[in-house]
């Protein structure tokens, strides 16, 4: 038998004033884009925002349907808009804010494993990490280089 340890590193950054100026305003647009989600069933509101190698910034919200499983998370949402509209660019930095619609929420909420996983296989498709941003509705913002830091046994196309 063979024992391995794996580890992550996160940052954790006490609010968004301390970000890097683009990064902020990364997080903005994934908080203005989170007051368009349409989350009737869980009232949890999710903000997501892509910034492209092209300079881009594409949004996305978490879109419920009665229907479940039907719906659609704002990462998700916000990387398949990417992905259909500039399949050519690259993803490097992802910012999400997520909370309750009427109450405060200041833990960050990381991307869901759905969400993981989706986000890896663009980053493998890319070769080169995405660098992921997040937050609750507000307060502390955690950071980790890639995404493979939080799914770090990803599954990919050399399992298929």
């Amino acid at each position: 038998m063979e024992k391995k340890q794996i580890t992550t590193e996160i940052e954790i950054y006490e609010d968004v004033s301390e970000l890097p100026a683009a990064v902020q305003h990364l997080m903005q647009k994934a908080k203005e884009v989170r007051a368009n989600a349409y989350a009737p069933y869980s009232q949890f509101l999710v903000g997501a925002a892509l910034l492209l190698s092209n300079g881009e910034i594409v949004s996305g919200s978490n879109q419920e349907n009665s229907s479940y499983p039907s719906g659609l998370c704002a990462e998700r949402t916000a990387i398949y808009a990417a992905g259909a509209n500039f399949p050519n660019q690259k993803i490097l930095q992802i910012a999400i804010t997520a909370g309750p619609r009427e109450r405060a929420n200041t833990v960050p909420v990381p991307p869901c494993g759905a969400c993981r996983q989706a986000i890896a296989e663009y980053e493998q498709k890319q070769k080169q990490p995405i660098e992921v941003y997040f937050m609750g509705k507000s307060g502390k913002v955690c950071k980790v280089a890639s995404l493979l830091s939080l799914l770090p046994l990803a599954f990919d196309r050399h399992f298929l």
